[in-house]
């Protein structure tokens, strides 16, 4: 039974943005308090905001990218929104006011989130661990079925990374910021097509795709069974990709030359 005690569980809405961009809208509903995270653009997420009738205090940026921090002016401007995100790249973040490292926090009521860095994609990666609420807003380091590019990071910066989020409980809501579980699931196949979980998960991610559903959010536990990224220190994964098992960033780097390509 739930305890009387403990906040109400956070509010989470998805608004899809251009081709598969997600911006997530968060809300305390003891406090009202509401975050922004990742937003692309402004419109979309001004119009959920509106039709909602909720009011952001916080905008967090998860990194530097345009679809990541392209509606942060004018969300600020029109809701007086403060912009949380990395400190490492407060010369890459417009209309910054408050630079993060690992530790820091944010909260929204009686909701904390905790700032984790996880540099791979971007130098200057962080995502959001709201502990008590089991979300983790992740932004492009963990995808459902598979992980960001290598733009500034090196293979064992993000296997780091990667390490330290399936540290996380296994009832963990991964929150990422793409659609981009299918053709992740293509992939895995292409390297794991004995894994009957990964199997079953391909086919129930074909069908969700196939009725126009979201495949975001995923659970820790699903990825931990089924992300060939969260497992290259497994043997028969490294065999593979053709690594000899033992060096899981030498496994990783391959996986991820592999779905560069793919």
């Amino acid at each position: 039974m739930p305890d009387p005690a403990s906040p109400a569980r956070l509010e989470i809405e998805r608004v899809p943005c251009r081709a598969d961009n997600y911006v997530w809208l968060v809300r305390a509903p003891d406090s009202g308090d509401v975050a922004v995270v990742d937003p692309c653009d402004a419109e979309p997420v001004a119009a959920r905001l509106d039709a909602l009738g909720w009011h952001p205090r916080w905008i967090l940026n998860t990194h530097h990218h345009g679809d990541h921090v392209g509606g942060n002016v004018e969300l600020k401007r029109r809701y007086g929104a403060r912009v949380v995100a990395p400190d490492a790249d407060r010369h890459r973040i417009p209309a910054l006011d408050v630079g993060v490292r690992a530790g820091d926090h944010v909260r929204l009521g009686p909701h904390v989130a905790t700032v984790l860095e996880t540099p791979g994609h971007t130098s200057g990666h962080v995502a959001f661990w709201f502990s008590g609420d089991e979300a983790l807003f992740c932004g492009d380091t963990l995808f459902a079925l598979g992980c960001g590019r290598l733009f500034e990071g090196t293979p064992a910066q993000m296997w780091a990374s990667l390490q330290a989020l399936r540290a996380l409980p296994p009832s963990t809501r991964v929150f990422c910021a793409h659609e981009y579980t299918a053709a992740n699931a293509r992939f895995a196949l292409t390297i794991d097509g004995d894994n009957a979980d990964l199997l079953a998960r391909a086919r129930s991610v074909a069908d969700a795709r196939q009725r126009g559903e979201a495949t975001v959010p995923s659970l820790l536990a699903d990825e931990l069974a089924t992300n060939p990224f969260l497992r290259a220190d497994e043997p028969a994964l490294a065999h593979n990709v053709g690594v000899v098992p033992g060096d899981p960033v030498a496994a990783f780097a391959a996986m991820r030359r592999r779905k560069d390509a793919f």
